[in-house]
């Protein structure tokens, strides 16, 4: 995990420098509280951790420590040393590009953007909170709130009216359905108003099919709209006010509500496929009342 400690140690610069949050990214939207550089560290162990477990080890690894080890055995001629050195250097450029887990400037303070490949947000954020929720073990000292992105696009109303049109038919759609809520934040933008964001959008649902409705209290989908300059972060979780609006300090807190209300029980295959929640849930309970009967 060597180069998770080195890509957090590079987090931290000028604004303006490296690779900054753009619409057509996916990751995980992060809130801290002032110590970004630490906040970064943190997110990569966690999501290294839960990554492992769900996809399995990074590839490159290993291929990375051959290169640092052949670097190491170099003791011929320097300039033959230096080329191959600078060589190793750009295919470790490149591949840092594509490291499932990759801190890019979130364009905000104390909110870092972590740029995910090859894995599903909202189905790892939610297995990391569900755990947490389980075992009430505090893994974090500094991330606040963990919220998947799922998808991004420009942060103008006509943008976001042409994209959330597709981007919600996987859970809304007929015939998909379900209660929601929307959740908005804006951070230096000033061209956007909540509330038409908010009424457009909901429009956008309830066109998809007539039965969704907003449910403000205990919604099963709640759509998360964080808007940063000119990007727009969208996207649609579950189980947001059981895991305390996805607060990693606060879902480890036990309280009577835990009792009585259990996480999604979607399996990662479904999440994944993004199948209608209800429509298995309901197949399973049916199946279970006929085995009592």
């Amino acid at each position: 995990k060597g180069h998770f400690a080195a890509a957090a140690g590079r987090a931290k610069r000028p604004r303006g420098g490296g690779r900054q949050l753009e619409a057509g990214m996916r990751g995980i939207l992060i809130t801290c509280n002032m110590n970004e550089r630490k906040c970064v560290g943190e997110a990569y162990s966690l999501l290294g951790e839960y990554g492992d477990l769900l996809y399995g080890p990074e590839q490159f690894s290993d291929h990375e420590e051959r290169l640092s080890g052949s670097e190491r055995e170099e003791d011929e001629d320097d300039v033959e040393a230096a080329l191959k050195k600078e060589v190793s250097q750009i295919r470790a450029s490149t591949e840092q590009k594509l490291r499932r887990f990759q801190s890019v400037e979130s364009g905000a303070n104390n909110v870092v953007f972590i740029r995910t490949r090859g894995i599903e947000p909202e189905n790892l954020v939610h297995h990391i909170l569900k755990d947490m929720h389980a075992t009430k073990k505090k893994k974090t000292r500094v991330i606040l709130r963990m919220l998947p992105i799922s998808g991004t696009c420009k942060a103008f109303m006509e943008d976001m009216k042409k994209y959330t049109e597709t981007f919600f038919e996987p859970w809304f759609k007929v015939p998909n359905k379900g209660t929601f809520q929307i959740v908005y934040k804006a951070r230096n933008n000033s061209h956007v108003s909540r509330e038409e964001v908010i009424k457009e959008l909901a429009g956008i649902v309830g066109s998809l099919n007539p039965e969704n409705k907003v449910d403000l209290n205990n919604p099963q989908y709640t759509i998360v709209v964080e808007i940063i300059k000119n990007v727009c972060c969208l996207s649609v979780v579950r189980d947001y006010v059981l895991f305390r609006k996805y607060n990693l300090q606060e879902v480890v807190k036990s309280t009577k509500e835990d009792a009585q209300q259990n996480p999604s029980s979607l399996t990662e295959d479904q999440n994944l496929k993004v199948v209608k929640p209800e429509t298995e849930e309901e197949k399973s309970s049916k199946e279970v009342k006929q085995e009592n009967k």
